[in-house]
């Protein structure tokens, strides 16, 4: 039998959607994009504010995708999308959702990561499973949102020189490793980033640590305390901290019941995050 608290935290959840795709259709948004990167045709949703521009712009980096029974369960892509985008353009900055391979509008153009992570667990285990893992955001996933980056800052109304970068979970670890490479980007927000994988990847734990040594913009640390782990945020918003560099660290109070209701937070409780990173980027890519 379903819990209560489950039938009423989809209820709020869909409202939400319904609520911002309402208003993104409002403002005239989304507009579907085809990103090319070399054989592979990605697309993506684009928000855009209102008015003539230029505007700074945000790309999200989403998860590492969803299997079959997660799409069943938790629904598409798509919706993290609708949540996130009227709302960045709301507050004045163009919003990209990039679908990176096997994952929602780019769902025909290979398999996602989460489903070749899994299967190469099955095969070879869990060490074989973190080596896949690190080359794919290294590799094919750090190239297609490279990809994403510079469809995003070719847009005409978008300032070039005013791109921050969002990621959640694996993208979360995928925008840290692109912090690393792109220099110029302004801020960076990283929810629930390596919450799943921390405790399980001393590989991706390292890769990471290493990383933020050469990143020079602010980056921001979310999760719910209910996350799989805090850990990452935690030990990363340290190193940072260590090096002199300007970070921020954010636990908010759980949210739902289970880590994988924590782990979603950037999508369950936007209301509670919204001023804070908002704040964030406004500080950074306001002046």
């Amino acid at each position: 039998m379903t819990k209560p608290w489950v039938f009423l935290l989809a209820v709020l959840v869909l409202a939400s959607a319904l609520a911002t795709m309402a208003e993104g259709k409002a403002s005239g948004g989304p507009e579907t994009v085809a990103v090319h990167n070399g054989p592979v045709t990605l697309h993506a949703l684009i928000w855009r504010p209102q008015g003539r521009g230029p505007f700074p712009a945000i790309l999200l980096n989403h998860g590492s995708g969803r299997t079959p029974e997660e799409l069943e369960r938790l629904g598409p892509y798509e919706q993290q999308a609708c949540i996130l985008g009227p709302m960045f353009a709301r507050h004045g900055y163009v919003f990209m959702f990039l679908f990176r391979r096997g994952v929602g509008l780019s769902a025909d153009q290979g398999k996602n990561a989460v489903d070749l992570m899994n299967i190469e667990s099955a095969a070879h285990g869990q060490e074989a499973r973190n080596t896949l893992q690190l080359e794919l955001l290294e590799k094919r996933d750090m190239s297609d949102a490279l990809s994403g980056l510079a469809f995003l800052k070719a847009l005409s109304k978008v300032d070039a020189h005013d791109v921050a970068v969002i990621g959640h979970s694996f993208g979360g670890s995928l925008t840290l490793l692109m912090a690393e490479r792109e220099p110029s980007l302004r801020a960076v927000v990283v929810f629930s980033g390596a919450g799943y994988s921390w405790d399980r990847s001393p590989e991706l734990r390292a890769r990471l640590l290493a990383a933020v040594e050469h990143i020079g913009m602010p980056v921001f640390f979310i999760h719910a305390a209910n996350d799989y782990s805090v850990a990452s945020g935690k030990a990363l918003d340290a190193k940072l901290e260590q090096l002199g560099k300007p970070h921020l660290l954010k636990i908010y109070p759980p949210i739902g019941q289970t880590p994988d209701d924590g782990h979603a937070f950037p999508f369950l409780g936007v209301k509670i995050w919204e001023p804070d990173v908002f704040a964030f980027l406004d500080m950074y890519m306001r002046w």
